[in-house]
């Protein structure tokens, strides 16, 4: 049986992926901070769930807390390291910056340089719609140029996939990116856009719209999403042979194992 490590288990999509591979008899080891970014408990509640599968097993720590995530790694040793752990949420970015920078990016760093030293199979990283920022063009492409992040969180998840790709030049590390885009379904984070219009609905408010009620939102089934994650774990990016012509937007280098 295959071993995936997966941060964020006690999270909405990390839950949701969990029990997935669990249900097609991976073994799973999460790694999530519990932070109180929203309610302690219903995190508590989605581990207690996986926890009735014996195989699987969790470690509570920061993504930041480098010795514990070596530790737990190298004690697992994982054929697969699925990273979908975050400080989430573009607006309270607006709070606290700092705690955006810590996860997303000294984390993130902190997951690739695990996965290059036991040369795992296969790295799959979660990023973000919010990447595209000031981009005017609709809609959006995977081969779109992103550089022009609007918020801390965007800037951050902009930085991992960077990051990402110069480990898979400079190490050959296959690793993935996704862009995920607004996500929904049970056990969803309370924070999200339905679950507050639902909550106004019941309590006879107005709907909060952003941008004076101008706007589009794409909305992801956690059901499609974990599927198509896990889908993708069985088929790594590779080096192309030479002369093989690379798909547009699947690599800024042909020596680089990354999508």
């Amino acid at each position: 049986m295959r071993k995936v490590f997966i941060t964020g288990t006690a999270g909405f999509i990390g839950y949701h992926l969990a029990k997935l591979l669990l249900d097609e008899g991976f073994i799973v080891h999460g790694y999530d901070g519990m932070t109180d970014y929203y309610d302690v408990n219903l995190k508590h509640r989605r581990h207690a769930m996986l926890a009735q599968t014996p195989n699987f097993n969790a470690t509570e720590g920061m993504l930041e807390n480098h010795a514990l995530l070596d530790e737990t790694i190298d004690q697992f040793a994982p054929d697969i390291i699925i990273h979908l752990a975050a400080q989430a949420g573009v607006r309270y970015s607006l709070e606290n910056p700092r705690a955006y920078v810590d996860s997303n990016v000294v984390g993130t760093f902190n997951v690739m340089e695990a996965a290059r030293r036991h040369a795992v199979q296969h790295l799959l990283m979660a990023s973000t719609s919010s990447i595209y920022g000031a981009n005017e063009k609709m809609p959006f492409a995977e081969t779109d140029k992103a550089d022009g992040q609007l918020t801390i969180y965007a800037a951050t998840k902009k930085a991992t996939e960077s990051m990402s790709h110069a480990y898979a030049h400079l190490w050959n590390l296959p690793t993935t990116m996704f862009r995920f885009f607004t996500v929904y379904g049970t056990w969803g984070r309370p924070d999200l856009a339905y679950f507050k219009f639902v909550d106004a609905i019941l309590n006879d408010r107005p709907i909060d719209i952003y941008n004076h009620g101008d706007m589009w939102r794409d909305f992801t089934s956690v059901d499609d999403l974990v599927r198509g994650i896990r889908l993708l774990i069985d088929v790594a990016p590779v080096r192309p042979a030479v002369g093989e012509p690379i798909p547009e937007g699947d690599s800024l280098s042909p020596n680089a194992p990354w999508r």
